[in-house]
């Protein structure tokens, strides 16, 4: 049996393991694959029934602060009408061996199928025995600099302290500080540089954003964004990011980006992937589409996006679709 009989393939919080020909009186255990802190298996063991395993792989890591995990387990029959077998949602359970989830399927399975897990929340036990906090939830954005200066920053924001320079949202104005934009973006340190009408009249313009998208990208220049407030705007984040050439702010968009592609939001990441040039985010949408067959759960979507699409974009899923066919 071929090594590729064990991988589980993984993207976002997305793993799919491929299964062929599962024999009688059989167990199989995947290779370890990586999803949040921990090393992961999959096992299956088919008698009279066909009982899939997931688990953490034992490790100080597991011992010391094992998964407390909530995820969507299917088994997809991969050929034919690709019929779902799906396990009612898992929320919150502690994962330390192999027995702790144990799904029992009496349905008979035969040829191709997939297990696929959708990782939904990775929690850990707060050490002073409080509420388990996720891993997925903490805010790396306010960690890059020293938590006191960034605090003072944020206080001239939100205090309006020695403003100079006035900013019109399409629905509102905040008032911000020219040496601070001027050292976090080329664009408005050339605006501030040069005799430009945003110079003279100590007023810049930004009417494609709101206030509360304008509110959350000059919280971010401040070092003074929430980590819930910066999931909410993403999209007009990046897109002032690009806007206004703040590299890493465009960088902790397009990760972030990443960490949660579902059916309901892949082709709108898709379409923002090809327009701001982020090439993990259009891998990643391109392999949740087409390696992982996704593109058939949503083909009234899929439709009407190639209608609008850009041309570039729908040749390039084509040639994946033609590739993944041929490796099938």
């Amino acid at each position: 049996m071929s090594d590729s009989a064990y991988r589980v393939e993984t993207t976002s919080r997305l793993a799919q393991w491929r299964i062929d020909n599962l024999a009688s009186c059989t167990y199989r255990k995947s290779d370890p694959f990586r999803m949040g802190k921990w090393n992961w298996h999959l096992a299956v063991e088919k008698n009279r029934t066909l009982f899939v395993k997931l688990y953490p792989e034992i490790s100080n890591l597991t011992k010391d602060n094992p998964p407390i995990a909530s995820f969507i387990i299917r088994v997809v029959c991969s050929v034919g009408n690709r019929v779902s077998l799906i396990h009612p949602e898992i929320t919150n359970k502690q994962l330390k061996n192999n027995d702790d989830f144990v799904w029992g399927i009496e349905v008979p399975l035969t040829g191709k199928f997939i297990i696929e897990v959708e990782f939904l929340d990775l929690k850990i036990a707060s050490p002073d025995g409080g509420e388990p906090s996720s891993i997925w939830s903490e805010g790396c954005t306010q960690k890059q600099s020293n938590v006191t200066a960034l605090a003072a920053l944020g206080k001239m924001l939100s205090e309006s302290i020695h403003t100079d320079i006035l900013i019109n949202a399409s629905d509102g104005s905040i008032g911000a500080h020219r040496a601070v934009l001027a050292a976090r973006s080329p664009v408005f340190r050339s605006m501030f540089s040069h005799d430009l009408k945003e110079k003279e009249l100590s007023t810049v313009n930004i009417s494609d954003m709101s206030i509360e998208a304008c509110q959350a990208f000059f919280n971010y220049i401040y070092g003074n964004i929430q980590h819930e407030e910066f999931l909410t705007h993403r999209l007009a984040l990046l897109q002032a990011a690009d806007k206004y050439d703040i590299s890493d702010l465009k960088e902790a968009c397009h990760e972030s980006l990443l960490e949660d592609i579902d059916a309901k939001n892949v082709l709108e990441r898709l379409q923002n992937a090809s327009l701001y040039q982020l090439p993990k985010l259009k891998a990643s949408c391109m392999r949740y589409l087409v390696k992982f067959g996704k593109i058939f759960d949503i083909r009234d979507e899929f439709n009407s996006f190639l209608q609008c699409a850009d041309r570039e974009i729908i040749t390039e899923i084509f040639h994946e679709v033609l590739a993944a066919w041929k490796g099938f």
